[in-house]
């Protein structure tokens, strides 16, 4: 098995060449940090993720969470590990430094995640809540239940989300966990299905945030509130009191992620259980909307680390592995056997991995970009556009991620052949363990319909023309291009494309609103094809102009073997995949409503 590597060459070109991470501390935010602060962060994280994580990941796989007396236990490596996790600071890199957090650019601390969730997947799923826990309180929370951010972010209690019942998974205004007030909080009865990491022994504490419906309150979507439900109860002075009646009912047994508990939770089965209004009442989803949202970029930060560690994995081996022969010496049977990165269906497939590799690495980057710049870029206007930016991408980054990513993972079995399908290499687990992620934190499906129904026809439009300003502009400025105008071309046909597919669900939807939503799926891969050969092609002339800086044939300098492979990532994802945007158009052009009419 080859060691775990992270890509710290071109996480360092997506942060500081492409995306001018630097330039963020020109913000009076970020007016403390600089370049060297910033390289020990990365540097950190990775040396944690390959000497403490990486370790750590076929433990949790084949040790697993075990679910024992109403407890959740997990393994002793793994508590290990968080303490170190905890000291470190690696909870809330990114919270704000008034709760214990260390208040860096979000831009960073994406990259710090990929590393270290590349490393283990399930280590990093089992507080990844927690964080998103405590800015929804920053942002909704009173001041008693303010007080309770640095414990999280100190990583001393952990944070879940509870939206899933069994009769209400992405149908959530279905739900029938019920709120009756009670003094200054309420009595919470109800059941909680699929809850990550909703019990385990590593924290003092767990603060969950559950929605449920208040009496009284309306039918439907409408009237569903949010509710902080500790564990154990808190006391006035932050001290634990007694136990708040929060049972673990079991544990799921998985496909994959066997280290992060998948737990059924009872509230109010033994007793009174006691939780505290986030909010007003029958305003819960606009308020986990927050977390929410978070853990969708979080998500398809899954599917990028699979990708990204597969890609790496299926490299190695491909350099190591020896058979056959080249394929002019076919005939010759004494010619020398050649590593199989010499066969042109392994090179394929390697830079298949790469290119999406690289291409979801910026986008999910980008994404955090605009996070970051959404709160923090100087005057209103700026802010409002990056935040529709952000709006549009996070359900693209979420469901094009997290499909793509898993596919990456097969592809990297693929690489190693029957190697890949056995668990002596860690290609079978990249598989297992971010196929959840297309399911989990509302499934692609559901995505789907977001990106269609509130981001490209909500609000005007406005976020989707927010994107086409941005896109125009880049074409605009390198239509000209002496040597990628070519690609530039390309990019804007498939921008007239995606226009024109928009321009149709506008006209087709009026009189059949079944249509539009029978090709969301379709067509959110397709814009995710788009957004990655602009963010490809945007890197790629960066690459070029760095490579024709430096003298020298690119077989005689490492760094141009890099640049030069941005630029093969490129036109490879633009000749071989964005044509796909095309053949989807066509799909959905065509009106066929068979789905719709068959009987089945």
């Amino acid at each position: 098995m080859s060691p775990y590597v992270v890509d710290k060459r071109d996480i360092q070109f997506c942060l500081y060449e492409y995306l001018g991470l630097e330039e963020m501390c020109k913000l009076p935010r970020y007016s403390e940090f600089n370049r060297e602060l910033f390289d020990m962060v990365i540097d950190e994280a990775a040396k944690f993720s390959v000497d403490i994580l990486a370790p750590l990941n076929i433990v949790l796989d084949r040790e697993g969470a075990r679910y024992q007396d109403g407890m959740v236990r997990l393994p002793e490596a793994c508590h290990q590990a968080y303490r170190k996790y905890c000291q470190g600071g690696w909870i809330a890199p990114d919270g704000d430094a008034e709760y214990g957090g260390q208040g860096l650019p979000m831009t960073l601390t994406t990259a710090v995640a990929e590393m270290m969730m590349g490393a283990s997947m399930a280590f990093l799923v089992t507080p990844g809540l927690t964080k998103a826990a405590g800015h929804l309180l920053e942002t909704y929370g009173t001041e008693e239940t303010k007080g309770y951010i640095e414990k999280l972010y100190s990583g001393v209690w952990s944070g879940t989300m509870c939206l899933t019942e069994s009769g209400a998974g992405s149908a959530v205004g279905d739900l029938k966990c019920k709120a009756k007030k009670e003094g200054d909080h309420y009595l919470i009865e109800g059941e909680k299905i699929f809850i990550t990491a909703g019990d385990q022994d590593m924290t003092e504490n767990i603060l969950h945030l559950v929605l449920a419906r208040a009496d009284g309150a309306p039918k439907g979507i409408k009237g569903v509130s949010l509710f902080l439900i500790p564990k154990i109860r808190i006391n006035p002075d932050g001290s634990l009191g007694e136990p708040n009646n929060v049972k673990c009912g079991g544990i799921e047994h998985k496909m994959g992620l066997h280290g992060s508990p998948t737990c059924t939770m009872l509230f109010g089965a033994d007793g009174p259980c006691h939780g505290y209004l986030v909010g007003e009442e029958n305003q819960g989803i606009r308020f986990m909307f927050l977390m929410m949202n978070e853990a969708r970029i979080g998500v398809g930060l899954q599917g990028l680390c699979a990708a990204a560690a597969s890609y790496q994995e299926a490299r190695q081996y491909a350099q190591e592995r020896i058979q056959g022969v080249d394929i002019m010496d076919m005939k010759n049977v004494d010619a020398p056997r050649v590593p199989i990165i010499k066969h042109p269906d392994v090179k394929r497939m390697l830079l298949t991995m790469k290119a999406f590799s690289e291409g979801m690495r910026a986008m999910l980057y980008f994404s955090a970009r605009c996070a970051d710049l959404s709160e923090h870029a100087e005057g209103e206007d700026e802010r409002q556009k990056w935040a529709q930016m952000l709006e549009l991408l996070t359900p693209i980054c979420k469901a094009y991620c997290s499909d793509f990513g898993y596919d990456m993972t097969t592809v990297g079995i693929q690489v190693l052949g029957g190697y890949g399908y056995c668990n002596e290499y860690p290609q079978e687990q990249y598989a297992r363990d971010s196929k959840a992620a297309s399911i989990y934190e509302g499934t692609n499906a559901i995505q789907a319909l977001d990106l269609l129904g509130r981001k490209v026809a909500g609000k005007g439009g406005l976020a989707f023309m927010t994107f086409l300003n941005h896109l125009n502009v880049f074409l605009d400025e390198n239509a000209q291009h002496p040597t990628l105008s070519g690609y530039v071309e390309k990019l804007q046909k498939a921008r007239d494309t995606l226009t024109q597919v928009v321009m149709h669900f506008q006209q087709t939807g009026a009189e059949n609103p079944y249509y539009p939503i029978l090709c969301a799926t379709p067509f959110l891969e397709m814009f995710g094809h788009v957004v990655m050969a602009y963010l490809l092609l945007d890197m790629a002339i960066v690459a070029e102009k760095k490579m024709s800086e430096i003298e020298g044939a690119v077989e005689d300098s490492p760094e141009k073997i890099f640049y030069d492979g941005k630029l093969h990532s490129m036109r490879f994802f633009i000749d071989t995949y964005l044509p796909k945007a095309a053949a989807i158009a066509d799909s959905v052009l065509s009106n066929n409503r068979s789905p719709l009419d068959v009987i089945l």
